[in-house]
Parts: structure tokens; C-alpha cells; sequence
């Protein structure tokens, strides 16, 4: 009996069926995208007021709360680590408040599997004032109510901007499992 070789896919739906993601691209469009957003702030202009969101540690929660199990737990630590080396926090700071921001937000996870958005919301933006917060007592600055006001626009900035950080997120995760023709 003669072995038939299977056809080429030349109908109009056939070459698109059964065709995988690229491995690389949805490893690393994740990492990436929170390393690069830990090196904008770096670009901007100094001011004598703190405006600029952390868009690392809010794209890390945003990568986090759009995509489950996508990131380890243990994720903290290596992108903790570089957006030390560029956010001028005492070393250590990112990796302890990342690596923790990660645990409980997998505990509540655990506790409350049912999600909405805007419960991801205010995770995200109790998150993001408490490592501004955090960040602001550890400083080596003196914490007097004038610094607080001054922290003001940042907290605000930085909640009202984690639904577009998170909309980003949905579109690089599109973007990392598109699929892509294998020549």
C-alpha cells in the first residue's frame, strides 16, 4: 500500500489552523516590558516635585493582575534588583517591596478567587501608595507634612494611571500570543 504525504494548506483557513506562538516572544514580552518601563523615568526631566509614577513596580502589578500565572512569584527579586540599580531607592528596596507586593497578591488571590476590575484596581492602587509611601519613609529624607502634600500628585498620577498600564498589558499579552508564520 503507498503512504500518502499530507497536502500543503492551501485553503483559505487551513494555514492559519494549528500553528503555534513564538516561545520567545511570549517569554519575554513580559520582562521586558516591566524592565523598560523601569528605565522611562530615567528619560524625564528632574523636578523638584515627584510626578512620574513607579511604571516599573505598576506595569509589574499590571502584568500581575492581567495575567495570573503568568509571572513566578519569585519574579520580584531579578526585576526588583533592576529597577534598583536605576530608581535611586536605598539598594534592596524594589526587591523587598516587589517580591512582597507578589506574595500578597497571590494570598488574596488564594482567598478570593472571583475577580473584577475594580477590585484589581484598588489592589493595584493600595500597592502603588504603599510602596510611595514606603518609599517616602525610607528615603533618608525627613517626613514632614509639606513632603507629604508633595507626594500627592504622584499617588494621584499613579492610580489614575494603572487602568492604562493594564490596558497596555492586555495588548502586549495579544501581541506575545499572536501567532506567527513559521517559513
Amino acid at each position: 500500500m503507498e503512504r500518502m504525504e499530507p497536502r500543503a494548506r492551501s485553503d483559505a483557513y487551513g494555514s492559519r489552523i494549528n500553528r503555534s506562538h513564538s516561545s520567545v516572544l511570549a517569554n519575554i514580552v513580559p520582562w521586558a516590558s516591566i524592565l523598560a518601563a523601569s528605565l522611562v523615568p530615567v528619560f524625564f526631566i528632574a523636578s523638584a516635585l515627584p510626578l512620574l509614577a513607579p511604571l516599573g513596580f505598576a506595569m509589574l502589578l499590571g502584568w500581575r493582575l492581567v495575567r495570573p500565572g503568568l509571572l513566578p512569584v519569585w519574579a520580584g527579586l531579578p526585576l526588583g534588583l533592576f529597577d534598583d540599580l536605576f530608581s535611586g531607592q536605598p539598594f534592596g528596596y524594589a526587591i523587598f517591596t516587589w517580591s512582597v507586593a507578589l506574595l500578597v497578591i497571590e494570598a488574596i488571590e488564594l482567598r478570593m478567587p472571583w475577580r473584577s476590575f475594580s477590585q484589581d484596581w484598588l489592589t493595584a492602587s493600595a500597592a502603588l501608595i504603599g510602596y510611595i509611601g514606603l518609599g517616602w519613609l525610607l528615603s533618608g529624607g525627613e517626613p514632614t507634612v509639606f513632603s507629604l502634600v508633595a507626594l500627592v500628585p504622584q499617588l494621584a498620577i499613579s492610580v489614575i494611571l494603572f487602568p492604562t498600564l493594564a490596558r497596555l498589558c492586555a495588548a502586549l499579552d495579544r501581541l506575545r500570543l499572536s501567532r506567527w508564520r513559521r517559513v
